[in-house]
């Protein structure tokens, strides 16, 4: 075993989230990707599969989703009290970070600098955000060339079907979350698997035993 893959100390994880909620500037994008940076690329504590996998655990949940993976790592990598240290690690620090910078921000916000500095904020977000969409269709990509291009082609039309329903239609999340898990479904389903036929040696001794 690699020593980046033995599971971290509390201290360790402690330090970790607490170093991605300080940098996590731009919302909640730029936390999922310091996240996969850490735990999927750094350490290798994580595949991107499994990450992929306990983000999907996420959206079935209310609240924030950040926050419900921060558990489900921390449970992961350090049981009850990798959950503790994680939260900690997560959400105080940046916590006080974010109640000084709002205080420091309602004195200055009114000056033209300050305001041209968040409009270059925009921009930045949507560049994050768009790596952090890349990531997530990396195990897409690779499944189809197991599955066939048919995987690929059925993630591509629930992709577009969604987008379209909350641009368009301006449907509920909750609606279009549970229309993705049936179309899901429909397109995923594990096929049957055909029933085993006996050997050729096997029949000729039932039908010797028969006789």
């Amino acid at each position: 075993m690699k020593l980046q893959d033995a599971k971290p100390g509390k201290w360790q994880l402690f330090r970790i989230w607490a170093s991605i909620g300080l940098q996590s500037f731009g919302g909640g994008a730029s936390t999922t990707l310091l996240i996969q940076r850490a735990f999927i690329e750094k350490h290798s504590w994580l595949s991107i599969e499994e990450f992929m996998h306990l983000w999907n655990l996420c959206i079935f949940t209310p609240g924030i989703n950040l926050v419900a993976l921060t558990v489900l790592i921390g449970r992961k990598l350090g049981g009850t009290w990798g959950i503790v240290v994680s939260l900690a690690g997560m959400l105080l620090p940046s916590a006080m970070v974010t109640c000084l910078l709002t205080v420091i921000f309602k004195q200055i916000e009114q000056i033209a600098a300050v305001q041209a500095v968040l409009r270059g904020v925009i921009p930045a977000t949507g560049a994050i955000m768009l790596l952090v969409g890349l990531n997530f269709a990396l195990p897409l990509i690779r499944r189809s060339y197991k599955e066939g291009i048919l995987y690929l082609l059925a993630s591509s039309v629930i992709i577009i079907v969604c987008a379209l329903a909350i641009i368009l239609l301006k449907l509920s999340v909750i609606i279009v979350v549970l229309g993705a898990t049936l179309l899901g479904a429909l397109f995923f389903s594990p096929k049957p698997a055909p029933p085993l036929l006996p050997a050729p040696s096997l029949l000729k001794e039932e039908q010797e035993e028969q006789h």
